[in-house]
């Protein structure tokens, strides 16, 4: 068995799906069954099958692409894009106030994806009525969230780099407000609000890693007891294990011991 990650679009999520027999260098375009229908994707690599990952429900590698199948490929493209043309202007029309983002046949073209962001829950089953009358396939539109706009769309963080969604992280779980108290991040949305107007993803990447360095460390505002004697705890360097503390109106620095493993 040979499994391979494949892509739909360049840096978009990789999926895993078993290859068989076929043996398929990097960068090679297949064509792969998905739950959509079938799909054009490019192989980005062949996984380990010493790596963890449940191999009892992959999707199959159909074939490697051929040049007829590139065409359609193309072809396919050009029609989602006139079909997110009209996506547009049946939403004036009907005044739906619906912003369309992007428009995907499968490769088989049984079906049309639009995904659209919207300011609140919107019926647009006119809408789909009336581009499946066009398009003679069935019409599917998935309102996103504003994460996944951000995603789809891309941009540059505060930091100066890529959106982390668009690259390196596809986050998974939650990003809650707590992450940012765990780091005892100013709870400023002008700065742990992203370009999503939502929590920074990034706030996710050392959570687990503060809450282990913060054993055992006092808050800021606490009584601790110094070699000075008794002070009030002003400032906390979680991952390094060292505070301010006033005492007699005096800053001292205060290093605990290391309790990270505890």
């Amino acid at each position: 068995m040979n499994i391979y990650e494949v892509v739909f679009r360049d840096k978009g999520k990789g999926y895993y799906f078993n290859g068989g027999r076929l043996k398929i260098p990097n960068r090679v375009t297949v064509i792969v069954e998905t739950e959509r229908g079938l799909q054009f994707g490019r192989v980005v690599r062949k996984i380990d099958l010493s790596t963890s990952i449940d191999v009892s429900n992959l999707k199959n590698v159909i074939r490697i692409a051929t040049k007829k199948d590139y065409e359609q490929y193309l072809k396919n493209l050009r029609d989602a894009e006139e079909a997110l043309k009209l996506a547009k202007k049946e939403n004036e029309n009907l005044g739906l106030g619906m912003n369309f983002l992007d428009a995907e046949f499968t490769f088989d073209r049984k079906q049309l994806f639009f995904n659209f962001h919207a300011d609140q829950r919107v019926d647009f089953r006119e809408m789909a009525k009336r581009l499946a009358q066009v398009y003679k396939t069935r019409i599917e539109l998935r309102q996103i969230g504003a994460r996944d706009k951000a995603s789809d769309i891309g941009g540059v963080g505060m930091c100066g780099r890529l959106l982390c969604c668009t690259g390196c992280y596809k986050f998974t779980e939650s990003i809650t407000m707590n992450m940012a108290k765990n780091q005892n991040l100013a709870l400023n949305p002008s700065k742990i609000n992203g370009a999503c107007g939502r929590l920074l993803c990034c706030l996710s990447y050392e959570d687990a890693e503060y809450i282990r360095c913060s054993y055992g460390l006092p808050s800021v505002g606490d009584e601790i007891e110094t070699s000075r004697g008794k002070g009030k705890v002003v400032q906390i360097d979680i991952l390094n294990r060292k505070g301010k503390v006033l005492v007699d109106n005096q800053l001292e620095e205060v290093v605990w011991n290391d309790e990270k493993d505890s």
